[in-house]
């Protein structure tokens, strides 16, 4: 029996940030869900080829003090979404997830999702920078692609 295009992408959740072993890490659910919704609709976006998700992005737009706290180490991903507070005016965008089933990488969804996104939130937000985590060489490279065409400047949070 094959999976469907939802379960493949929970696994592939799983495989690259593997939240459910790590309680520093964002392990997105229903609730968590709503609350990125009340901070912005654009927060969390996704590709649906009609047969169901094949690319979902999450993005979290936050204060610069919260965004140099967590590059710093000083804060977690989870405590980065709690001290984030709907109704704030935001100046940075957290690059926090982008996923894609490996049949349709490289064809530029993630990017394409992300950028609409960000500027979704620019609309009504001065956003000055952007940042982020990088899991994989992938996600470090589409991080850098966006910073480079939204001409925001990117920090990166390091191991």
């Amino acid at each position: 029996m094959s999976l469907t295009n939802f379960e493949r992408m929970l696994h592939l959740a799983s495989d690259i940030f593997d939240s459910k072993n790590d309680s520093t890490q964002l392990d997105v659910n229903e609730k968590i869900m709503k609350r990125l919704q009340r901070l912005h609709p654009a927060t969390l976006s996704e590709y649906d080829d009609g047969k169901g998700p094949v690319a979902w992005i999450l993005l979290i737009p936050t204060s610069l003090d919260l965004m140099n706290r967590f590059i710093n180490k000083k804060i977690t991903e989870n405590e980065l979404l709690d001290l984030t507070k709907p109704d704030s005016t935001y100046e940075a965008i957290y690059l926090c997830s982008a996923m894609v089933l490996e049949e349709y990488r490289r064809k530029g969804i993630a990017k394409k999702l992300t950028l609409d996104a960000i500027e979704s939130i620019r609309k009504k937000h001065p956003i000055k920078s952007l940042f982020v985590w990088p899991f994989t060489a992938e996600g470090n490279a589409g991080a850098d692609a966006i910073a480079k065409i939204t001409g925001l400047p990117l920090l990166k949070r390091k191991d």
